[in-house]
């Protein structure tokens, strides 16, 4: 049977496509209600195009053909000394601002007290600055500035630094409220100045300690990034396992707060409970912690280096000014500037 399909010269339209076809044009489709509503303006950003385009800069231009224009003169010398003056201006702005200091520390260097009770004693309205009482936390110090605390004038102390050589029974701390033993018992006739521990070590641990009342320079020594070379002696309860050895020399190790990076270690083979261990971490108990974590008591803690420096004719218990080669040293070594400080002396009590 023949299909039913349509001649290829006829097209089958739908319904649809027949309304299509047979539509008014757009004018005469338009409705009354259409034809009553009123053409939409011009956006906004067209109007503003617009206004750009007619907004035009008044600037002097001349044509390439016009003759006899008058050339500015410049006076080259008078622009070079301005600009002299500008640059020179600014540089004594950088200065005066990196020579100003922040009241509280200012207090604190002059020996008075720490910060923080410094922050107390502008609070109260006890210091004054040029004849007038200051209360700005925030307050910076000029150079030129006059600092007076209880009618006193106020001046920076000279940097001092002392290293002592701990021995056991003494707490590292300015002040203890349970009126223990504190290492600033045993170096308070090293001076006038107000100095503090730069780090610190445990009641029983014993060996190097550095004092001084340079804050910049004990921020730098006794963080973690400074590098600072310390080494101890360790003495255990019991000989040191070979496999826990391993372990603690695998980069890998670490404790509860975090990975232990250790600069080196060695371990006496005659008895296995004597042992060297050199490292720059600052946390707390570090060393101790080490050890207990393998099952061990450390029943002697001795820190021989600190630095660079050594308890070389230093006895227990006694305290020297570092010398100023060993400042030097110091300085180089914690990124900061050669200072000015206290002569090379003899060991004290």
């Amino acid at each position: 049977m023949k299909k039913n399909t349509p001649n290829k010269g006829k097209k089958n339209l739908s319904p649809f496509k027949k309304f299509i076809k047979n539509k008014p044009q757009k004018e005469e489709f338009r409705s009354e209600r259409s034809s009553t509503f009123k053409k939409k303006g011009p956006r906004k950003n067209e109007e503003k195009e617009k206004q750009k385009k007619e907004h035009k800069l008044k600037t002097t231009v001349y044509s390439p053909f016009e003759k006899g224009v008058e050339k500015p003169t410049y006076n080259i010398k008078n622009v070079i000394s301005v600009a002299k003056k500008l640059k020179e201006d600014e540089e004594v702005e950088v200065k005066q601002k990196s020579a100003s200091t922040r009241l509280n520390k200012y207090i604190s260097n002059a020996g008075v007290c720490s910060r923080r009770e410094a922050d107390q004693l502008i609070a109260e309205g006890k210091i004054k600055i040029n004849g007038k009482v200051v209360t700005e936390m925030g307050y910076k110090v000029q150079p030129k500035d006059r600092v007076e605390y209880e009618g006193k004038l106020l001046k920076k102390e000279k940097y001092v630094y002392v290293l002592l050589n701990k021995p056991k029974g003494f707490i590292t701390t300015t002040k203890d409220p349970q009126e223990r033993k504190t290492v600033m018992q045993l170096v308070k006739n090293a001076c006038d100045e107000r100095i503090y521990p730069v780090g610190r070590l445990d009641r029983n641990t014993t060996g190097l300690l550095l004092f001084t009342n340079d804050g910049e320079f004990a921020t730098k020594v006794a963080h973690p990034s400074s590098n600072t070379q310390k080494i101890y002696r360790v003495e255990l309860n019991k000989p040191f396992d070979e496999k826990h050895e391993e372990r603690l020399r695998d980069p890998k190790f670490e404790l509860e707060d975090g990975p232990i990076f250790l600069d080196g270690l060695s371990v006496n083979d005659d008895n296995r409970t004597e042992i060297g261990i050199e490292l720059h971490s600052g946390k707390n108990r570090i060393v101790r912690r080490i050890f207990e974590h393998f099952g061990y008591q450390v029943d002697v803690l001795d820190r021989t280096v600190l630095a660079g420096l050594t308890k070389k004719d230093l006895p227990r218990g006694k305290w020297r000014y570092l010398s100023e080669d060993e400042m030097i040293q110091l300085k180089y070594l914690s990124g900061l500037k050669k200072t000015k400080s206290k002569p090379k002396g003899r060991s004290r009590k």
